[in-house]
């Protein structure tokens, strides 16, 4: 039997409560057979949705010393995967782990901002500065807030035609990586979808989703992670799109049942056997 596990650095910060970034991207990646090894950007008592002040440590400091030591060591990376930065500097070390491993798989998830609006913790020169980091990206996972940000263009809530979505990933790619994927895009077609290209094939992609009226905290992390976790376990792009959209919408769908509070995110305990289900998507169409 083959005892080689995917080893993945995940470059992300650390919320105790509310079921985002590492306490969900950890327990994925595990369950998909793939090793995570965390490299917190921050520690905070709980995400900034809805739970009043929070204890807050940054850990800046701490990224290019565990960069340091993982070079001591020899230790070698399948994936770097980078998630939410809170500072200029975070992204310089990113662009260093990158840089280090240039045999692994490069993943960006862009964490700016949502539903038009860039976070307050983004500024003018994080923005240009993600776009670096997104250049040597193999595989990015924008939202549509983000998608707009690295192209420099204003958010429009309007639901995208199919050239449209495709002319959105295509200069998206142009910017560096061979793989993208749009989150939550609203098609004129009226579908919502999760929306891919692969510019090795010159394929555009299309994952439709069922709508369900609720945002919960941590689902991008959710679908990134899944995501990765497809790449790295040998699922080709449109079968890792499904793979991920699938289960957040199953997470989706199974905690708003419930009716729980959202700031708690989705009810990722009750829907972990799903990662199990090794049986390849269908739910996938060509843009």
């Amino acid at each position: 039997m083959n005892q080689e596990t995917k080893r993945v650095a995940a470059i992300h910060d650390l919320s105790g409560v509310g079921r985002c970034s590492l306490t969900v991207i950890s327990p994925i990646l595990s369950a998909m057979g793939v090793q995570c090894c965390p490299v917190p950007t921050a520690i905070l008592s709980t995400h900034t949705g809805g739970f009043g002040e929070v204890a807050f440590e940054d850990l800046t400091d701490f990224l290019p010393q565990a960069l340091e030591h993982y070079a001591r060591l020899g230790l070698d990376f399948s994936c770097i995967y980078s998630g939410f930065l809170g500072s200029e500097a975070q992204i310089d070390h990113c662009l260093d782990f990158f840089k280090s491993y240039p045999n692994a798989l490069a993943v960006v998830d862009p964490v700016m901002g949502d539903h038009g609006k860039a976070y307050r913790t983004v500024t003018p020169e994080m923005r240009r500065r993600m776009v670096e980091l997104v250049s040597i990206a193999d595989v990015i996972t924008p939202n549509l807030t983000e998608a707009a940000i690295l192209l420099g263009e204003n958010y429009d809530n309007m639901p995208l035609t199919r050239s449209a979505a495709k002319s959105m990933l295509a200069r998206l790619s142009e910017k560096g990586p061979g793989k993208i994927v749009i989150t939550g895009v609203s098609l004129a077609e009226g579908i919502m979808a999760n929306i891919g290209y692969d510019r090795e094939n010159n394929y555009y992609w299309c994952v439709p989703c069922d709508y369900v009226p609720v945002s919960y905290p941590g689902t991008g992390d959710i679908f990134a992670a899944v995501l990765t976790g497809a790449f790295l376990t040998g699922d080709s792009l449109p079968i890792a799109m499904a793979r991920a959209s699938r289960f957040v919408e199953h997470a989706i769908k199974t905690t708003f049942s419930y009716g729980t509070d959202t700031r708690f995110g989705v009810m990722l305990e009750a829907v972990m056997p799903a990662l199990m289900d090794k049986t390849v998507p269908q739910n996938y169409h060509l843009l």
